[in-house]
């Protein structure tokens, strides 16, 4: 409402992966566009619980569990897949699961689960994102908070789609903590070494990651805030 975008022309919905600050808001948003069993395109993954937030041993903020209850109920048609899968009349591809490669992408420590009593890491193996071909510029990949890995997020995206040239890199990068301080200098040079023509860290990346990213890729990244409008066209 406050930016003025016609909710009534989205035509799916896709969720990056099960946390709060990503689906909370799924009730709201099937409620603006106003389609009754639209498709919610997601991993099943997205429904473990619980989880939380490991700060110490005796102190845990769990996240409220997501539910295919709470969803179904919000709506929504969900499409629960692991692999790529195209959406929009293949316009768009949801790349499912991301396999894990990279040597210095190993996720964050402190985001556990439990299975069974255990405490777990937790793998987030529902984080996802999505693709867009740009004719003759390349992919454009959006991702979430890519606790994947964001090099793992492209590099698979250039793999599923074969397509080499990266156009934009745009998302989340979930760099952000004292955890994920040694990450920043590899994930920026193994950005900088697979070229897109811009780079657009949001969200999770965090402030020394941003700046760091700009730093090294200063022709290459866009500063954006909520509210920023982009248009990638071919």
């Amino acid at each position: 409402d406050a930016l003025g975008v016609d909710m009534s022309t989205i035509e799916a919905f896709a969720l990056s992966h099960g946390h709060l600050d990503h689906v909370g808001g799924i009730d709201q948003l099937s409620s603006l566009v106003g389609k009754k069993g639209i498709d919610l395109v997601l991993h099943p993954d997205a429904f473990r619980n619980p989880r939380y937030l490991k700060i110490t041993d005796d102190f845990k903020v769990f996240f409220p569990a997501f539910t295919r209850e709470k969803a179904e109920a919000a709506g929504v048609r969900l499409v629960e897949i692991e692999k790529p899968y195209p959406m929009i009349d293949g316009n768009i591809l949801f790349l499912g699961g991301i396999p894990r490669r990279t040597a210095f992408e190993k996720g964050s420590p402190n985001l556990c689960y439990e299975e069974d009593g255990v405490e777990k890491q937790d793998p987030m193996d529902d984080d996802s994102a999505l693709v867009f071909n740009v004719r003759n510029k390349g992919l454009v990949i959006l991702s979430g908070c890519a606790h994947a890995g964001i090099v793992n997020t492209v590099e698979y995206a250039r793999e599923v789609t074969g397509v080499h040239e990266i156009f934009a890199v745009m998302g989340g990068f979930h760099l952000t903590g004292a955890d994920m301080d040694a990450v920043i200098v590899p994930t920026t040079q193994a950005l900088k070494a697979l070229n897109p023509v811009y780079i657009i860290p949001t969200h999770c990346t965090g402030r020394a990651a941003v700046m760091y990213i700009e730093k090294e890729m200063p022709d290459k990244f866009l500063l954006n805030m909520s509210g920023t409008r982009m248009t990638f066209a071919g």
